[in-house]
């Protein structure tokens, strides 16, 4: 690394309050932070090469403890709920002098990365932690300048991570001891108390739901994304474990990106230069591309070994089952860089019905896909997290309400005119249960879920004959090449129609109960989607 790079962050960490006793560890590459977060006994080997932590009392995102700083900028603009939530700025300022504070005098791993790989939207980000395996995860996720670039980079924002300083809610503002503060005046995300390094992907995530349709008119998106050899490509929306990283990497399709992107005029791009896979219960046959991404320069989260062994156990969920992996794009034998492709021609919005009610695949209306798109439905299984002893709805506005601190009927209303502007065909993909509920029923199989994306995308489904769910009002079609024709309609799979019928009015109902609070601003066309109670 060049002597001057050095210099001048050391220098501009001191403008930002942190003391360095030395020269901050700047821009180290992955065998370096390896080595170093194995010296500092923070994380082991495993046989395939890759580094694998433990991130200790957070194994997941905190989202109750997730801030926006109020102020004369977001005040009017952010959407405040429950997952919005305000933070004063003199809170912020107290917290950011003890963050500052606490990391003077320490070592420090600081790294100077981008998000969006469109350059005409991207955005410079300085990320500052505390140990150099949270630094080697902001290698993973966002774009690497080349290090010629690196002395004419300026960052835009600055995320500084300390899980060992805890808040004191008292005096801090917090509801515990662990934080994530977003300030959009002052361009920073401070985060303390967890390990946990989603909250740093996620936080980026968050700001850029916010500046990009805000400020520059993209669509930010929940998604993954992929391009076919004829240059089309495909956007797959979805909640955590609806399929979105499995269902994107295609090895017959190029990988744009496998959980955020942004929808311009006429391109879609990845925010994020990396992937941030779930390893629970992964294998070689189901998922080879992740499989095999596992190596060298990866970092594996809260997985464990086989006893006596440094080979991973996928199917250990002792610490959490939210296991994780990062690693760069290009571990992705067929990635596509630069992460850009053309407008979509199909979206398919995922989701894990553990009740057994969705169709396998179904086509939407422009309404019907708006309705879908605003509801983001999926449910969670039994053991999935503590309580949960039968399927449990899960409503997330635009698959990833969260991370969305503008309306959703802003998102949704972007959504809807492009979707009309270019003719897109919309899919609603169920990769949860059929023949009945979770405990029941029986998951329905990768391959066919596979075979049934690969014909949409194939335009096999287009001279189909289709029905429509007496419920829902989605178009099943008859019949889908490489699959059993009486799985496409989910009520042929019970073997209680009755059953069924008041399981599909339960859920029906859920769906209106939660459409409730968006009725306001909807318009006919989405409200005549409404499934039928």
């Amino acid at each position: 690394m060049q002597i001057s790079s050095v210099r001048d962050t050391l220098r501009e960490l001191r403008e930002l309050g942190i003391e360095s006793i030395a020269d901050p560890h700047y821009q180290l590459s992955p065998e370096e932070l390896t080595a170093q977060t194995l010296a500092l006994s923070q994380g082991c080997l495993s046989d395939t090469g890759a580094l694998m932590v433990n991130t200790g009392e957070f194994t997941g995102r905190s989202p109750k403890d997730k801030f926006i700083v109020k102020d004369s900028i977001t005040a009017d603009s952010v959407n405040w709920n429950d997952f919005n939530l305000p933070f004063t700025p003199e809170n912020f300022d107290r917290l950011y002098q003890k963050i500052t504070r606490y990391l003077s005098g320490k070592p420090i791993w600081v790294r100077d990365c981008q998000a969006c790989a469109d350059p005409e939207y991207r955005l410079n980000i300085r990320v500052i932690t505390e140990t150099p395996w949270a630094n080697l995860f902001a290698y993973n996720m966002f774009i690497r300048p080349a290090e010629e670039e690196l002395d004419s980079i300026e960052p835009d924002w600055t995320v500084i991570q300390a899980p060992g300083l805890h808040a004191d809610p008292a005096t801090d503002g917090t509801r515990q001891h662990n934080f994530s503060l977003v300030n959009f005046t002052k361009k920073m995300i401070i985060i303390g108390g967890s390990a946990y390094t989603g909250e740093i992907k996620k936080g980026v995530f968050t700001i850029l739901n916010y500046l990009l349709p805000h400020t520059k008119g993209v669509l930010s998106m929940h998604c993954s994304a992929n391009e076919g050899k004829n240059g089309d490509t495909a956007v797959f929306f979805g909640l955590s474990g609806t399929g979105k990283t499995t269902l994107s990497a295609d090895p017959e399709r190029k990988l744009i990106g496998d959980d955020e992107h942004g929808w311009t005029p006429s391109s879609v791009f990845n925010f994020e230069g990396g992937c941030y896979a779930k390893t629970i219960d992964l294998s070689e046959e189901k998922e080879p591309a992740i499989y095999h991404a596992i190596r060298e320069g990866a970092l594996l989260e809260n997985t464990g070994f086989f006893p006596g062994t440094n080979t991973v156990n996928y199917a250990d969920k002792k610490i959490t089952e939210n296991t994780r992996v990062s690693y760069p794009l290009h571990y992705i034998s067929n990635a596509k860089e630069p992460s850009v492709g053309a407008v979509p021609k199909n979206l398919f919005f995922l989701t894990c019905d553990a009740y057994g009610v969705l169709p396998p695949i179904s086509r939407l209306t422009p309404g019907q896909a708006m309705y879908q798109f605003i509801s983001g439905y999926t449910a969670k299984v039994a053991g999935t997290e503590a309580g949960v002893t039968e399927p449990k709805s899960t409503f997330s506005a635009c698959f990833g309400a969260p991370f969305l601190p503008l309306h959703p009927a802003r998102y949704a209303q972007m959504l809807g005119e492009k979707m009309r502007r270019h003719n897109v065909n919309v899919w609603l993909i169920n990769t949860g249960w059929t023949g009945g509920p979770y405990g029941t029923g029986n998951r329905i199989k990768l391959s066919f879920t596979r075979a049934m994306i690969t014909a949409a995308l194939k335009g096999e489904l287009d001279k189909t004959a289709y029905k429509n769910h007496e419920v829902f009002g989605v178009a099943i079609p008859e019949a889908v090449p490489g699959v059993p024709a009486e799985i496409l309609d989910p009520r042929n799979t019970w073997a209680d129609g009755a059953a069924y019928d008041a399981q599909a009015a339960d859920l029906a109902a859920q769906f209106v109960k939660n459409f409730e609070k968006y009725a306001g601003k909807a318009d006919p066309e989405i409200l005549e989607a409404a499934p039928k109670v």
